[in-house]
């Protein structure tokens, strides 16, 4: 039953996120908290229309609302948007996805020595660095080359 509930809740953000409204209103927020004016106003589309996308974010949990005063202010939920989108990318490009960010702790890395400028300001000789591997032979491909006239 979990798994089900969990895909119907993913499919809801990725049904949120197919519209390119939805995304710009998700990028509006992603700066802060906007007022449902502020939002409508921004969009060459109806207030009503603006409202049924809020809707839509609303119910799958990326946005969040609080009134003030007679204003309805809106704002980002980004650790949903995080978590899903995250989930899905690790599913399908594993060696791709962004490393966790619970229970990953960050290691610093060395400390970097002085730049080639600096090293040679200080007369220490450059470090050499390995050649890079040559384009692969063009000839074995197939490929015409590059200066070849058709």
């Amino acid at each position: 039953m979990a798994a089900s509930k969990d895909d119907a809740e993913a499919a809801a953000v990725f049904k949120a996120l197919a519209d390119s409204t939805r995304r710009r209103v998700l990028e509006d927020l992603s700066k802060g908290d906007l007022a449902a004016g502020e939002l409508a106003s921004r969009f060459p589309i109806s207030g009503p229309s603006v409202s049924r996308h809020l809707a839509v974010l609303k119910a799958a949990g990326l946005v969040a609302e609080r009134r003030s005063a007679n204003r309805v202010i809106y704002s980002l939920v980004n650790d949903r948007l995080a978590s899903h989108v995250g989930e899905f990318l690790a599913t399908v490009c594993p060696e791709r996805a962004p490393a966790r960010r619970q229970g990953k702790k960050r290691t610093k890395s060395a400390p970097k020595g002085p730049g080639k400028a600096k090293r040679k300001a200080q007369g220490a000789p450059e470090v050499s660095r390995p050649p890079t591997e040559p384009p692969p032979n063009r000839e074995n491909t197939g490929a015409a080359p590059l200066n070849a006239t058709v």
